[in-house]
């Protein structure tokens, strides 16, 4: 639902008439509150369970995302994204923590990894489905379309986690799963919480940047390279494409080479692939550039989540998850505006090249922090 967003803004610009600052805040209404709503409802999935949240992330969005899609205008429209976001920050802090407690911690990356396939799947699919609906029944049509069967699902789920035993906080299905049972060694780790907050830190710098960008992308293609906004919506889905892979080989690769590896790579590769963004054609550089910062984004999210987990106490993950996610979805609600004010301004390539350097700099400076913290730990 929330994929169907960004693909539509060329349509919901001409609708509404916008510049790259407006279309800007269109997208801060809904990530600053999704960001937001992290906190407290990481802090009510470890008190009241994981159930609910869950079904409220996928039915109460798609109930505004239907909402938004008979919005007539701009601030009506703005007002739906900022309840779409309040209704969607209940999901990732409840679903990653229910997973970590059914698996054993030592396949806990590949488990997220996996996880992480259906919503960078639909990041994939969605641009084309919604130019595609769009060009028939418009972008009111697309959100509505899709928004009708994504409803039924959450409710659906809902009964299925109920009747798999899965509500009570803190609890899981059989009340103690693998992960619970290999939970000492987290809670042996927790004296380390304080490694936690440079691993926060440089992947929320990474999905912010990176996230931001690719909102931009259909503007770039279709206003700065002259492009066609279905070429643009496919330009999108490439950037998204990586997550089906990416996220898995992340988490793959750091259950046996370390999740510290991971990290320290897909920050340091961000900067230089946001400074080529601002030199690519259409066609084939601007493609591949698009993949590895998927690449990037992807590849970070299960390993960050996978460290978190195992470096948190075991009643306080929802908590620190919602932490996360805060900065790393609320983030590109904050850069968005400030990114299209800048646009307007000066022009793509200029703010790309701004936006490459400080996230240069800042991503070698925590990669030396955990680099120096991974030694110590050993160490010890």
């Amino acid at each position: 639902m929330t994929a169907f967003i960004t693909p539509l803004l060329p349509f919901i610009r001409d609708s509404f008439s916008l510049d790259y600052t407006k279309a800007g805040i269109l997208m801060s209404a809904f990530n600053i509150v999704y960001g937001f709503s992290q906190l407290p409802t990481g802090l009510l999935a470890d008190r009241f369970g994981y159930r609910t949240m869950i079904a409220v992330g996928i039915s109460g969005v798609a109930l505004f995302g239907f909402l938004i899609g008979v919005s007539t205008h701009y601030l009506m429209m703005a007002i739906f994204l900022v309840f779409m976001g309040l209704m969607g920050g209940g999901y990732h802090p409840s679903a990653s923590p229910l997973i970590s407690s059914v698996v054993d911690e030592k396949v806990r990356g590949r488990a997220l990894g996996i996880h992480q396939i259906g919503g960078t799947a639909s990041f994939f699919i969605a641009p084309l489905i919604a130019v595609g609906i769009a060009r028939k029944l418009g972008w009111r049509g697309s959100m509505i379309t899709i928004s009708l069967p994504i409803i039924v699902y959450g409710i659906a789920l809902f009964a299925i986690l109920n009747r798999w035993g899965f509500g009570a906080a803190t609890r899981t299905r059989g009340q103690i799963g693998a992960g619970e049972q290999s939970g000492a060694q987290s809670d042996q780790n927790a004296g380390r919480v304080r490694n936690i907050a440079p691993v926060i830190a440089l992947n929320a710098l990474v999905q912010i940047f990176v996230y931001t960008t690719v909102n931009f992308i259909p503007f770039f293609v279709v206003d700065h390279l002259g492009g066609t906004k279905e070429t643009a919506a496919v330009m999108l889905s490439l950037a998204h494409s990586a997550g089906i892979w990416s996220g898995p080989l992340g988490g793959l690769l750091s259950d046996r080479i370390g999740k510290v590896p991971i990290l320290v790579f897909t920050g340091l590769i961000t900067g230089p692939l946001l400074l080529l963004l601002s030199r690519t054609a259409p066609g084939f550089s601007l493609a591949v550039v698009l993949i590895f910062m998927g690449l990037a984004m992807y590849m970070s999210m299960p390993v960050t989540e996978s460290y978190v987990i195992s470096h948190a106490p075991r009643g306080k993950r929802s908590t620190i998850l919602g932490f996360y996610y805060f900065a790393s979805r609320g983030g590109p609600g904050l850069l968005a505006p400030a990114m299209g004010f800048m646009i307007d301004r000066y022009s793509f390539r200029v703010v790309f090249v701004l936006i490459g350097l400080v996230m240069s700099a800042a991503s070698i400076a925590l990669s030396a922090v955990l680099a120096q913290n991974e030694y110590r730990a050993r160490r010890v």
